[in-house]
């Protein structure tokens, strides 16, 4: 089972009928001397121009509001985030306090400042609109290492990554939503035989990431969860026409596929 979801929607038809009438206020336009005197021409002409311009009030209408409602989830987005930091210098000097009691070297004091790290990364710089694809690599990487600390499981987790410019700039945390699926899904609720294989590739201003897992089939669930509609509102927004996110599900293997085109 395929799914495909993407921003580059088919409007042909729209475009089409756009044109056509483009095309026909032109040709009214160059054969008004020759038709002008037909019985009808001066009505035809009259009611043709009256759509087109209702067309374009109709379309200009559209993109305004498109414009408000942009701004307004903006908006949002920014209230919401401001809500989520609660406190957050109480926060890390809890975990400086933690993890100045923990023992040299111990698992627990590299959780904990690996955790730090993140979080720090989460609430300064994921508040931003855009950030270095390096600075993203280097936050999915703490993940993955944490997530190997957490767990007391033998597992194959890799992470391939070739980036050619590691200043490009990206959205943040675009990435955190499908690497958490991964092991939520799939590596936390398997006892054996658990993979996750991930790719981050850029170049030529593209970057690819895909990552594929397996998971135990009784654990499927049809239900699309709030992060991916998240993830999809977040591209539709700041990449649109440049992205593409699709889903493969074959037996228990779960693969995702987000491509973007950088500005």
């Amino acid at each position: 089972m395929k799914i495909k979801i993407s921003d580059r929607k088919k409007k042909t038809t729209k475009w089409f009928y756009k044109i056509m009438l483009i095309i026909i206020g032109l040709v009214l336009v160059i054969f008004n001397d020759t038709f002008g005197k037909l019985e009808g021409f001066v009505e035809f002409t009259a009611l043709y121009f009256i759509l087109l311009f209702i067309t374009i009030a109709y379309w200009v209408f559209k993109q305004i509001k498109l414009i408000i409602r942009l701004k307004n989830e903006k908006e949002k987005t920014e209230l919401l985030h401001l809500k989520s930091q609660v406190n957050p210098h109480f926060f890390f000097n809890t975990l400086n306090n933690l993890y100045g009691l923990m023992e040299k070297d111990s698992k627990e004091r590299q959780m904990v400042l690996k955790l730090s790290d993140m979080m720090r990364y989460s609430i300064y710089e994921g508040q931003k609109d855009w950030v270095t694809l390096g600075a993203e690599l280097e936050y999915l990487t703490n993940y993955i290492e944490l997530q190997d600390i957490r767990y007391h499981k033998k597992s194959d987790v890799q992470f391939n990554h070739k980036i050619d410019n590691p200043h490009a700039r990206i959205m943040p945390l675009l990435f955190i939503i499908l690497l958490e699926n991964s092991f939520k899904h799939g590596l936390e609720n398997m006892e054996k035989n658990a993979y996750i294989h991930i790719d981050l590739t850029e170049n030529k201003n593209e970057v690819n990431f895909v990552i594929e897992n397996n998971f135990e089939l009784q654990d499927t669930s049809s239900k699309e969860g709030i992060g991916l509609k998240n993830l999809q509102r977040r591209l539709e927004l700041v990449y649109p026409n440049a992205h593409s996110l699709s889903f493969d599900v074959d037996n228990n293997i779960y693969k995702v596929k987000l491509s973007l085109k950088l500005k």
